[in-house]
């Protein structure tokens, strides 16, 4: 069994064990986005052939890893110059209160700034992964141009929490029961090694 393999297995039963509440009404979620939910942050080409879809806990080590050593490559072979459509999804286990507070303080800045400071803001939370916390959050926020009080307070008070519980539900109808979950078109992987991602991107070229 491979590290990764072993880790879903150890972490399966966190999302078993969850009830999914319903997407309720968000009060006062008036960025860059209008209704309910955000949409699914996208990468590289969004009508691209191939889809790779990511499920992650920003509290889950393994997602760090993921995020740290695997996706730069994929990033520079098959996003940047858009053979894929990469979206990415979250989905809490959840592990600690960041599992749940550190993606409202993403969405936060995708709503008020956009997907770029996303994207920088997402990829911070991992590399901080051992400073995840209000603090945390406002300092990353004002990094990526997006207002560090907001943040703060989206990340306390859950205000995103529509959108995060979405998201993860589109996870569990999926199947998915571990974090990080990698979908290829709908097909998803047993690994999340880089390898085990570039044959199945190739497999639907």
């Amino acid at each position: 069994m491979t590290d990764d393999s072993a880790a879903r297995s150890t972490r399966r039963a966190f999302i078993g064990g969850l009830a999914v509440t319903g997407t309720v009404g968000l009060a006062g979620c008036s960025g860059l986005f209008g209704g309910n939910t955000l949409p699914t942050p996208v990468r590289g080409d969004p009508d691209a052939d191939v889809t790779v879809g990511v499920f992650k806990d920003y509290a889950c080590g393994h997602c760090a890893a993921y995020t740290l050593e695997q996706l730069p490559a994929l990033e520079s072979e098959y996003i940047e110059p858009g053979v894929i459509r990469y979206e990415q999804y979250d989905l809490p286990i959840p592990l600690s209160q960041e599992s749940w507070r550190a993606p409202n303080a993403a969405r936060a800045v995708q709503d008020t700034v956009g997907l770029d400071a996303y994207w920088e803001f997402s990829h911070a939370l991992f590399a901080n992964q051992d400073r995840l916390g209000l603090g945390l959050y406002e300092e990353l926020a004002s990094e990526v141009g997006a207002d560090p009080e907001t943040v703060r307070s989206a990340a306390a008070d859950r205000k995103y929490d529509p959108t995060v519980k979405e998201s993860r539900q589109h996870g569990v109808d999926l199947g998915v029961d571990a974090t990080p979950t990698i979908v290829v078109n709908g097909k998803t992987l047993k690994s999340y090694g880089f390898n085990t991602i570039v044959q199945a991107i190739e497999a639907e070229r």
